[in-house]
C-alpha cells in the first residue's frame, strides 16, 4: 500500500477511535449526571418528567455528537487528504532524486514544496548530499584523470627505451637503466603516494605517538634538502628555532609532512631565491612556516591547493627531485590534521613567494 494511503488510513482509524471513545464517555457519564441536576431541582419525585427529559437530553446529545463528530471528521479528511498528498508529492520527489542519482544524475536538485518543514529540511539535506557526490565523482574523474597523465609520461618512456633496445637502435647501457630505475621509482612513489593520501584522508593513518622534538625534525629536513637547494641554486635559511619544542606526534609522519612542503617550495623557487623554514612556538602550539620567494600563488589557487593533483602552475620544474606526484600537501595537510594541528598557504600573489604554515599543538 502506497504511503500515502497508509496515512489516510491511519488518520481514519484515529478519527474512528476518537469518535467512539467520546460517544461511550459522554453515554455513560452525562446521563448520571443529568439525573443528579434534575433530582436537585426538585424534579426527583416526578418519574414520567423525569424519564421524558432524560430522553430529550439522550436525544439531544446523540444528535449533537453525531453531527459534530461528522463534521469534524470531515474536516479531519479534508485537512489529512490535503497533508497526505502532500507528503506525498515530497517523498515521490525525494525517491526520483534518488533514482536519479543512482543513475549519475546530481544537477538537478529536487524542488522544495513548503509541505513540511521537516520534510524541506530532510530534501534541503538531500540535495547537499546530491552536490557533495557530484563534487566527490567530479574529483574522482579528475583524479583518475591526472593519474592516468602521471603515470603515461614513465610508462612511455620505459616502453619507447625497451622498443628502441629490441629494435636494436639503442642499448641498454648504465645511463639507460638509470632513466628506467628513475621513472619506476616515480611510479611506486606515485602509488605510494596515492595509497597514503587515501589512507589519511579517511581516518586511517597508522600514527605511531611519542614525545618528538620539532627541532630535530626541522634540522633533519633542512639537512635533508640543503644539497638539493645549493645544486638548485637557493638559498634555504633556518633561524636558530627554540629548544624543547615538543609535540606528540609521529616523527616519521611530520617529518613527511614538512618535506613535502619543502620540496614544493624547492620545486617553485627558480635559482637565486630563497626558502626560509622558520620553527616558533606560542606555549600552547607549535609553527612551523616555511617561506620562499618563488613563483607566488594566485588568489584563486590558494583554496585548491590541497586537492589531489592540483597544480596551480602547469609549468611547475620537475627536476629537482625527478618530478612531484601532486598529492604531497594533500598529505601533509591530512599528517597535520591526524595530529590535532593544520596545514595552511598564503601568498600575496604571482611572483610574490608563498609561505605554508604546518601548525601542531605542543605536548602538554
Amino acid at each position: 500500500m502506497p504511503l500515502g494511503r497508509r496515512l489516510l488510513v491511519a488518520q481514519a482509524l484515529t478519527i474512528t477511535v476518537m469518535a467512539v471513545t467520546l460517544v461511550a464517555v459522554a453515554m455513560l457519564v452525562g446521563p448520571p449526571l443529568f439525573d443528579m441536576h434534575m433530582r436537585e431541582a426538585g424534579h426527583g419525585e416526578q418519574p414520567s418528567v423525569l424519564l421524558h427529559a432524560r430522553e430529550a437530553f439522550q436525544t439531544a446529545t446523540g444528535a449533537s455528537l453525531a453531527a459534530g463528530i461528522l463534521a469534524a471528521a470531515a474536516g479531519a479528511v479534508a485537512v489529512s487528504v490535503a497533508m497526505t498528498r502532500r507528503i506525498g508529492r515530497q517523498l515521490d520527489a525525494l525517491g526520483v532524486g534518488a533514482e536519479r542519482i543512482g543513475h549519475g544524475v546530481y544537477d538537478e536538485p529536487v524542488p522544495l514544496l513548503g509541505g513540511s518543514g521537516e520534510l524541506d529540511q530532510v530534501t534541503a539535506a538531500f540535495n547537499d548530499m546530491a552536490g557533495r557526490i557530484a563534487s566527490t565523482e567530479a574529483t574522482r574523474r579528475g583524479m583518475l584523470t591526472d593519474l592516468a597523465h602521471e603515470m603515461r609520461t614513465p610508462i612511455s618512456a620505459i616502453r619507447l627505451t625497451l622498443e628502441a633496445v629490441e629494435d636494436g637502435v639503442a642499448t641498454l647501457d648504465e645511463q639507460g637503466m638509470d632513466a628506467m630505475q628513475a621513472h619506476l621509482e616515480r611510479l611506486t612513489r606515485l602509488a605510494d603516494d596515492i595509497r597514503a593520501v587515501s589512507a589519511a584522508e579517511e581516518g586511517g593513518l597508522d600514527l605511531h605517538l611519542a614525545h618528538v622534538d620539532l627541532t630535530d625534525v626541522v634540522s633533519h629536513s633542512s639537512g635533508s634538502f640543503a644539497p638539493a637547494c645549493e645544486a638548485a641554486g637557493v638559498e634555504l635559511l633556518v633561524p636558530r628555532p627554540p629548544h624543547g619544542v615538543v609535540v606528540r606526534g609521529d616523527r616519521t609522519r611530520l617529518g613527511q609532512a614538512l618535506d613535502n612542503v619543502v620540496r614544493n617550495a624547492l620545486q617553485h623557487t627558480p635559482s637565486g631565491g630563497r626558502i626560509t623554514i622558520t620553527l616558533t612556538s606560542d606555549g600552547k602550539s607549535a609553527r612551523i612556516e616555511v617561506a620562499d620567494s618563488g613563483q607566488g600563488i594566485a588568489a584563486a589557487d590558494l583554496p585548491h591547493l590541497f586537492e589531489r593533483f592540483y597544480r596551480a602552475d602547469t609549468s611547475r620544474r620537475h627536476h629537482h627531485d625527478g618530478g612531484g606526484t601532486g598529492v604531497g600537501l594533500p598529505i601533509s595537510r591530512a599528517i597535520m590534521a591526524a595530529h590535532g594541528g593544520s596545514l595552511d598557504a598564503e601568498s600575496e600573489g604571482p611572483g610574490r613567494g608563498a609561505t605554508f604554515t604546518l601548525t601542531v599543538p605542543l605536548s602538554g
